[in-house]
Protein backbone atom coordinates (compact mmCIF):
# COMPACT_ATOMS: atom_id res chain seq x y z
CA UNK A 1 0.00 0.00 0.00
CA UNK A 2 2.06 3.32 -1.33
CA UNK A 3 1.72 6.23 0.51
CA UNK A 4 0.06 9.82 -1.07
CA UNK A 5 4.05 11.08 -2.33
CA UNK A 6 4.58 7.49 -3.67
CA UNK A 7 1.42 7.10 -5.31
CA UNK A 8 1.34 11.11 -6.62
CA UNK A 9 5.26 9.72 -8.10
CA UNK A 10 3.93 6.77 -9.63
CA UNK A 11 0.77 8.41 -10.98
CA UNK A 12 2.93 11.36 -13.00
CA UNK A 13 6.14 9.29 -13.71
CA UNK A 14 5.23 5.87 -13.60
CA UNK A 15 4.48 2.99 -16.40
CA UNK A 16 2.72 -0.20 -15.30
CA UNK A 17 4.85 -3.09 -16.12
CA UNK A 18 2.68 -5.47 -14.91
CA UNK A 19 0.98 -7.54 -11.64
CA UNK A 20 2.29 -10.61 -9.78
CA UNK A 21 0.02 -13.55 -8.99
CA UNK A 22 -0.65 -12.13 -5.37
CA UNK A 23 -1.59 -8.15 -6.83
CA UNK A 24 1.68 -6.26 -6.20
CA UNK A 25 1.55 -3.97 -9.29
CA UNK A 26 5.44 -3.00 -10.74
CA UNK A 27 6.26 -0.23 -12.37
CA UNK A 28 8.90 1.43 -14.69
CA UNK A 29 9.78 5.06 -15.16
CA UNK A 30 8.70 6.71 -18.21
CA UNK A 31 11.76 8.76 -18.33
CA UNK A 32 15.55 7.93 -17.65
CA UNK A 33 17.79 8.61 -14.26
CA UNK A 34 21.30 8.92 -13.99
CA UNK A 35 22.28 7.27 -10.78
CA UNK A 36 25.23 7.43 -9.03
CA UNK A 37 27.10 4.69 -11.01
CA UNK A 38 26.26 6.74 -14.43
CA UNK A 39 23.88 4.32 -15.52
CA UNK A 40 21.35 5.39 -17.57
CA UNK A 41 18.51 3.19 -17.39
CA UNK A 42 14.86 3.83 -16.36
CA UNK A 43 13.88 3.52 -12.54
CA UNK A 44 11.78 0.13 -11.53
CA UNK A 45 9.50 -0.01 -8.30
CA UNK A 46 6.65 -2.17 -6.66
CA UNK A 47 3.61 -1.51 -4.68
CA UNK A 48 3.55 -3.73 -1.99
CA UNK A 49 0.00 -5.12 -0.39
CA UNK A 50 -0.75 -3.68 3.31
CA UNK A 51 1.67 -5.21 5.84
CA UNK A 52 4.01 -6.51 3.37
CA UNK A 53 7.89 -6.33 4.15
CA UNK A 54 10.47 -6.41 0.18
CA UNK A 55 11.11 -10.14 1.11
CA UNK A 56 7.71 -11.01 -0.35
CA UNK A 57 8.81 -10.17 -4.63
CA UNK A 58 8.53 -13.66 -6.24
CA UNK A 59 11.44 -14.83 -7.67
CA UNK A 60 9.37 -14.13 -11.58
CA UNK A 61 10.15 -10.30 -10.87
CA UNK A 62 12.92 -10.14 -8.86
CA UNK A 63 15.83 -10.01 -11.28
CA UNK A 64 13.65 -7.43 -13.24
CA UNK A 65 13.63 -5.23 -11.00
CA UNK A 66 16.79 -5.41 -10.38
CA UNK A 67 18.12 -4.68 -13.68
CA UNK A 68 19.31 -7.97 -14.01
CA UNK A 69 16.41 -9.17 -16.40
CA UNK A 70 14.82 -7.15 -19.37
CA UNK A 71 11.34 -8.63 -18.93
CA UNK A 72 9.94 -10.51 -15.89
CA UNK A 73 10.28 -14.29 -15.61
CA UNK A 74 7.18 -16.06 -16.92
CA UNK A 75 5.56 -18.15 -14.07
CA UNK A 76 5.89 -21.25 -15.67
CA UNK A 77 9.06 -21.03 -16.24
CA UNK A 78 9.99 -21.36 -12.24
CA UNK A 79 12.51 -23.76 -11.51
CA UNK A 80 11.59 -26.03 -9.10
CA UNK A 81 14.20 -24.16 -6.42
CA UNK A 82 12.08 -21.05 -6.51
CA UNK A 83 9.93 -22.03 -3.37
CA UNK A 84 6.68 -19.39 -2.75
CA UNK A 85 7.42 -17.03 -0.17
CA UNK A 86 6.91 -17.52 3.53
CA UNK A 87 6.81 -14.60 5.74
CA UNK A 88 9.46 -14.28 8.23
CA UNK A 89 8.05 -15.68 11.79
CA UNK A 90 10.86 -14.42 14.09
CA UNK A 91 8.92 -13.03 17.21
CA UNK A 92 5.60 -14.81 16.49
CA UNK A 93 3.83 -18.21 18.08
CA UNK A 94 4.97 -19.89 15.04
CA UNK A 95 8.91 -19.47 15.07
CA UNK A 96 10.84 -21.93 14.72
CA UNK A 97 12.16 -23.02 18.37
CA UNK A 98 14.54 -25.77 18.14
CA UNK A 99 14.58 -28.53 20.83
CA UNK A 100 15.99 -27.33 24.18
CA UNK A 101 14.88 -24.32 23.83
CA UNK A 102 13.21 -21.82 26.94
CA UNK A 103 10.92 -20.42 24.32
CA UNK A 104 9.96 -24.54 23.18
CA UNK A 105 6.56 -25.81 24.74
CA UNK A 106 7.29 -28.89 24.51
CA UNK A 107 8.99 -31.25 26.66
CA UNK A 108 12.78 -30.88 27.35
CA UNK A 109 15.34 -33.36 26.09
CA UNK A 110 16.73 -35.18 29.09
CA UNK A 111 20.24 -34.43 29.42
CA UNK A 112 22.88 -37.42 28.60
CA UNK A 113 24.25 -39.99 31.71
CA UNK A 114 27.37 -39.37 30.32
CA UNK A 115 27.17 -35.42 31.12
CA UNK A 116 29.62 -34.23 33.97
CA UNK A 117 29.27 -30.56 34.64
CA UNK A 118 32.51 -28.46 35.25
CA UNK A 119 33.72 -27.32 38.68
CA UNK A 120 36.93 -24.89 39.18
CA UNK A 121 39.02 -26.67 41.14
CA UNK A 122 39.78 -24.15 44.77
Amino acid sequence: MANLGTWLYTRRKGRLVGQDGQGRCYYESTGRARRGGGMDRPERWVIYLKGEDPSAVPAEWWGWLHHTLDAPIPAEERKPWQLPHQPNLTGTPQAYRPPGSPYNTHQKRPVAQDYESWTPEA
